[in-house]
């Protein structure tokens, strides 16, 4: 709840925000630290989201409910797009003057619809049963890196991936606006290829459910950071409809496939006792190297076809080879993932007892 209210406030205080003419610098100030703290409430919900619906799930479809999460937030990146469509179709002067600060605004009624959904939920069994052993630890950071600082590490590595979704939904729209595609179709672009990829991830995470995680997320690595280079060039090929087909290929069958696995896919490195806090730590770290993608792709060469292909085969290459490091856990029963041989065992004897 906590982390949920973080984030309305912050975002509709942007709204908020006076401009640099007003009170100067202390005005992007104002807006970083917005931002931080839109950074520390999403950090703990996308985890604890994730967290509650693998904890949830049936053992054999963790991975499908689990994608569900993420289909939700497709949902949201549709929403956001949709909400400033009608905003640079406004006049300039409208447009920077108070007009950006309408979607800001809208936001404090997707705030006020989350805050009951959310009044509704339970703790999972798993908690409840790892309450009741007193296995749920104070300072949870402390276990995490004696027994798992490995996969935090990895997925802090694997979540590097997310560097595809941020070209794909910041530099792409820059560089699109920058070789004459209008903005209102840059956006629209977004809307497309999110919007396929709510159909597709649900199917991806049945997939993984059925042939396991580690193949899915490899192949949404591989084929998103393959197409981007060829999404981006297309922008500049006067073919708007290439770019749509290339825009939904790229999102919603390459980097939809590691999206919609990743949240069983690192839950499941991670006990009960810690799975919140290794996943929040290893995704946010991970996200925040993916935050600096437009910065590496600039240093690989800018928009020029040399530094897409660079950045794409390096966050590619990253993500996959941390990835094959992991355990397959599609089979491992949800009570014992993240559980040490020793652990196993001991839990087997108290039942057992």
């Amino acid at each position: 709840m906590f982390t949920l209210v973080l984030m309305g406030v912050s975002t509709f205080t942007i709204g908020l925000l006076p401009t640099f003419d007003q009170i100067g610098w202390a005005a992007p100030a104002l807006l970083v630290l917005c931002r931080l703290a839109q950074g520390l409430s999403a950090s703990g919900g996308q985890a604890g989201a994730s967290s509650l619906t693998l904890e949830h799930a049936p053992d054999d479809r963790r991975s499908f409910f689990t994608s569900w999460t993420l289909t939700g937030t497709q949902g949201g990146q549709i929403l956001a797009a949709l909400a400033f469509i009608p905003v640079v179709a406004l006049p300039e002067e409208a447009r920077y003057s108070w007009g950006w600060r309408i979607p800001f605004f809208l936001s404090a009624l997707v705030v006020v619809v989350a805050y009951i959904v959310r009044r509704t939920l339970h703790e999972t069994p798993s908690f409840e049963e790892a309450k009741e052993r007193g296995e749920i630890a104070k300072l949870p950071i402390v276990p995490l890196l004696q027994h798992h600082w490995r996969d935090v590490l990895r997925v802090i590595l694997c979540a590097f991936i997310a560097a595809v979704s941020t070209v794909f939904g910041n530099l792409a729209i820059a560089y699109g606006k920058a070789v004459g595609l209008n903005t209102a179709i840059t956006l629209w672009l977004v809307v497309a290829a999110n919007f396929c990829a709510l159909l597709t991830q649900p199917l991806f995470g049945k997939l993984a459910d059925r042939i396991g995680r580690k193949p899915v997320f490899i192949h949404g690595a591989a084929s998103s950071a393959i197409m981007m280079p060829f999404y981006l060039l297309s922008m500049s090929q006067g073919n708007e409809i290439l770019t749509f087909a290339l825009a939904i290929a790229t999102f919603s069958c390459g980097y939809a496939a590691a999206n919609a696995v990743w949240p069983s896919f690192y839950g499941e490195m991670f006990s009960t006792k810690v799975r919140f806090s290794g996943m929040a730590i290893g995704t946010q770290l991970g996200f925040l190297m993916a935050g600096f993608a437009p910065t590496i792709v600039t240093a690989f060469g800018g928009v020029e076809p040399g530094g897409w292909v660079v950045s794409a085969i390096f966050t590619g290459i990253i993500a996959i080879c941390a990835a094959l490091t992991a355990r397959e856990t599609k089979n491992v029963p949800t009570a014992e993932l993240g559980l040490r041989p020793s652990e196993v065992a001991r839990r087997f004897e108290l039942i057992s007892s």
